[in-house]
């Protein structure tokens, strides 16, 4: 398996040049189906991570029962409601996400998502209908866990973002070499795994990048949520599969250590990194 490093210099060669004359609709549509009632948070970070890292258009789809809390947090996405049941998406919410599909250019679906038989519902919608790259992240992944044949016959560009725990119930084990293990369940399910961690790891079972970014400050409810965002909206951008998971790994992994210098590793938050993408990206 080739084995490829990160740098500032190669992330900022595999972002596009932005043309002049170009509009939001040119820097992305981007689709998430994240939160549920008691986790409003991973929401909004997951927009907020996809809006600071360049997305044009960010629409953020949430269960109806936490709408007015959304649209309260957040400005510039576009919030709306889909049906619930008990705080979660609903299985009456996939006719509206079909409906939106077509639209968008990249989909992310899992940050506070929780699991339910809507949720799953949802999710199968996501995976089998949308043909363009979807970020399954978190409760996506638990959910996949459990119905792997998701995956099946799925041809668009899929990037699971994995923790040690996520990884283990995907997987079955992970063992004591990361890099095959995660090559192993990149080739098996036919996508792209961002193993999170020390050095994250991003392959498609052929190419392994190793990211030496970030530090034990990142280790935090709601970093996971910003990094989904991020990878989702390069995605979006039109930027290449691995390349996008690539660089928003080095991306999120940089904020967090310019977070760590200024503020250190104990205080630290999610939401500071999502003011220093502006920065490394500039």
């Amino acid at each position: 398996m080739e084995q490829r490093e990160l740098n500032h210099q190669s992330v900022w060669s595999i972002l596009p040049d932005r043309d002049q004359w170009a509009h939001k609709g040119d820097f992305g549509k981007i689709l998430l189906l994240c939160g549920s009632r008691g986790y409003t948070g991973a929401a909004a970070l997951a927009a907020m991570g996809a809006l600071r890292s360049g997305a044009g258009l960010v629409y953020l789809g949430v269960p109806e029962s936490i709408y007015a809390i959304e649209a309260v947090k957040l400005t510039e996405p576009v919030v709306f409601p889909l049906p619930d049941e008990d705080g979660k998406l609903s299985a009456n919410a996939v006719e509206d996400v079909l409906d939106l599909l077509p639209k968008m250019d990249a989909v992310l679906i899992g940050p506070g998502l929780s699991q339910s038989k809507g949720t799953l519902a949802v999710l199968k919608a996501v995976l089998r209908e949308c043909s363009r790259p979807v970020v399954v992240d978190a409760d996506g992944i638990n959910l996949l866990s459990r119905h792997k044949y998701l995956m099946r016959g799925r041809t668009a560009p899929t990037v699971l973002t994995p923790h040690d725990g996520e990884f283990i119930r995907l997987a079955g084990s992970l063992g004591t070499d990361r890099p095959a293990a995660a090559a192993a369940l990149a080739r098996e399910q036919g996508c792209i795994v961002v193993l999170k961690g020390h050095e994250t790891l991003i392959t498609d079972g052929e190419i392994c990048y190793r990211n030496r970014t970030g530090n034990p400050g990142m280790a935090v409810g709601g970093s996971g949520d910003v990094l989904a965002g991020i990878v989702v909206s390069l995605l979006g951008q039109g930027i290449a599969p691995m390349e996008a998971a690539a660089a928003a790994v080095w991306l999120h992994g940089a904020a967090g250590d310019n977070c760590a210098q200024k503020l250190g590793q104990y205080g630290m938050l999610p939401s500071d990194m999502l003011e220093e993408l502006p920065r490394l990206m500039k």
